[in-house]
């Protein structure tokens, strides 16, 4: 048998939701970043900000987060390292207005609550060697979900009264960043109607899956973007922020204020959704929440038996191979070539069969310490066989797929997400660093100098300098001796490299060159988590990092936005890590649980 059936929306779909909030004086105390860019570090930053932080509900048990008796490490994030400007909030000077369009009755408004009493310790200890600290899965995200309980008990959590969409605004110096908050109806990747470009890994989405299915909840937002050509919804938006009072008003310590408000009336959310109807939007950050989104759907609909789905052990794997691709164009060739991956551990998700399928689905928990980067045990990105196809062509196998009533439909059939419209509020996208541990710089320079033309510099500042100014690809090599800049490859053989099966445009992405020619050919190794570390934007850190482990920082420049767009719209994904989208969606503003959606 078959994957269960799914609703297929015929467009993007936003539905309102009821927020849940958290009714404390100052709402950036109790905010986050995402989930996958938070360090031990920043944990007890977060906690000393403020006791009933989010961040002991989306990494339950992590550091002293729920007075865990201990914490996995996290490695993957090392330039988080201490809490720095941007990795925490701040108290603010403008503590929230009492808006008269607040879905929020009068009566829930409440003052500040104390913290809430901590849960007892569960019976478990981690194990700090491991990527995935050992923790068992009940544990760990029971104490998520009882702390969740008890803080919507308590008043800590209050949700809003009425169903609405949420305008939300994050402004600082040189950012303005306008969207709408609210629930996306899951389309199937075939549809496509709400592209990916990244490839996803199981771990991360088993990790999220026992999260979200155990609390019952989305508790951060997925960032969307969307081409708005100036309609209805963005000037909704705008007309909002610019004239009704917000709900909440936030400064964080990276110095951006977050606003929210609350959209009920039901002829606005009905024009704004008539606008989105026919548009596209790609997963800007989240590919690993949405996958989650589209496994915790068949896993909810299968334990409810609906529509006579089968068990609810629904390939995790499932939801990471790109979509079914529209006929070939100049942006769009064959399927996505997976980077290798070791043979995985085991604790690991399973290899997949030779047809791309997996030999049966990892088992739930998380695979990291903290973040959506694999483990060095999670294995490698899904296979670009037709395992997403799987879910779509249930379409045309016999029966229809279910009528789109929204009525009928359940909490777990959308997902939480921000839509931002790119045209009026484009996107800032930064690049993402590497750190080979094992290849000490001077290696990496002697044997690049067999296909590469190679530049030395007196320091990283000018490095840099010229890597700006150089035509991709360029990748600066910087550690202990030096800064090292590689330009002009040799042309034969990067095209000996580089996959036939991918269009021109995904062959001259700096991260494609990185994984398929620089790794693999060039030093020899493979594009893996025990071979290659991830830094995000900080230059600085990628370089301390390959000091401290005698390797080599591998600094790039961003991504085009265009060129990525142009990619998901072609159906390839890019290699992994490839982009960060910014500014992202501040997490605790607005939670969504299932049992009031």
């Amino acid at each position: 048998m078959g994957t269960p059936e799914l609703p297929v929306p015929a467009g993007l779909v936003l539905r309102p939701f009821r927020g849940v909030r958290f009714a404390v004086e100052d709402p950036a105390k109790v905010t986050s970043p995402p989930y996958d860019l938070i360090s031990d570090a920043d944990v007890e930053f977060l906690l000393d900000s403020h006791p009933n932080n989010v961040v002991r509900l989306i990494l339950p048990c992590s550091s002293r987060s729920n007075s865990s008796p201990g914490a996995p490490t996290d490695d993957d994030h090392p330039s988080s390292g201490p809490a720095t400007p941007g990795t925490g909030p701040e108290s603010s000077s403008h503590p929230p207005a009492p808006a008269p369009t607040s879905p929020r009755s009068p009566s829930q408004t409440s003052p500040p609550h104390p913290a809430s009493p901590q849960p007892a310790p569960p019976e478990f200890r981690p194990d700090p060697t491991s990527p995935a600290g050992e923790t068992p899965l009940q544990p760990r995200y029971a104490v998520a979900r009882d702390t969740l309980t008890e803080w919507l008990d308590t008043g800590v959590l209050v949700p809003d009264d009425v169903p609405a969409l949420y305008v939300y605004e994050q402004s600082g110096p040189d950012v303005l960043q306008r969207g709408l908050i609210g629930d996306v109806g899951l389309a199937d990747p075939g549809q496509r109607i709400i592209l990916p470009h990244e490839d996803v890994f199981p771990g991360p989405i088993a990790d999220r899956l026992a999260l979200m299915s155990t609390t019952q909840a989305n508790l951060e937002p997925i960032f969307l973007l969307y081409d708005g050509g100036n309609g209805t919804a963005t000037q909704l938006v705008d007309e909002v922020a610019a004239n009704r009072r917000p709900l909440i008003s936030a400064r964080t310590e990276d110095g951006l204020t977050h606003r929210l408000w609350a959209i009920t009336a039901p002829e606005e959310i009905a024009a704004i959704n008539a606008d989105l109807h026919h548009r596209q939007a790609l997963i800007a950050d989240g590919h690993h929440r949405y996958a989650t989104y589209r496994v915790l759907q068949r896993q909810e609909r299968a334990a409810r038996d609906i529509h006579h789905p089968t068990p609810a052990s629904s390939n995790i794997l499932s939801e990471q191979s790109p979509a079914p691709r529209p006929s070939p164009t100049p942006a769009s060739t064959n399927d996505a070539h997976p980077a290798e991956s070791p043979a995985p551990g085991p604790s690991t998700a399973p290899a997949s069969t030779s047809d791309g399928h997996p030999a049966q689905p990892p088992t739930p928990g998380p695979s990291t310490a903290h973040s959506g980067e694999p483990s060095a045990t999670s294995g490698s990105a899904a296979p670009p066989a037709a395992a997403e196809a799987a879910v779509s062509e249930h379409a045309g196998a016999g029966t229809a797929a279910p009528a789109y009533d929204e009525a009928a439909l359940g909490p777990w059939d959308f997902g939480l997400a921000l839509l931002v419209d790119s045209r009026a509020y484009p996107p800032d996208l930064k690049a993402i660093h590497r750190v080979i541990q094992d290849l000490p710089l001077d290696e990496a320079v002697a044997k690049a100098k067999g296909s590469w033309q190679v530049h030395d510099y007196k320091d990283l500042a000018a490095g840099l300098a010229a890597l700006e100014r150089a035509p991709e690809p360029a990748f600066l090599l910087a550690g202990e001796d030096g800064t090292h800049l590689l330009t002009s490859p040799d042309p034969l053989q990067l095209a000996r490299a580089m996959p036939p099966d991918h269009s021109d445009r995904w062959n001259s992405l700096n991260t494609s060159v990185l994984a398929e020619f620089v790794l693999p050919v060039v030093w020899g190794m493979r594009d893996n988590d025990q071979t290659v570390r991830i830094v995000h934007h900080d230059t600085d850190a990628a370089v301390r990092l390959a000091i401290r482990t005698g390797g080599t920082a591998v600094i790039l420049k961003p991504l085009v936005v265009d060129d990525v767009l142009a990619i998901a719209a072609g159906g390839e994904r890019v290699p992994r890590k490839s982009t960060s989208f910014g500014p992202k969606p501040r997490t605790g503003l607005v939670l969504r649980m299932f049992a009031t959606d």
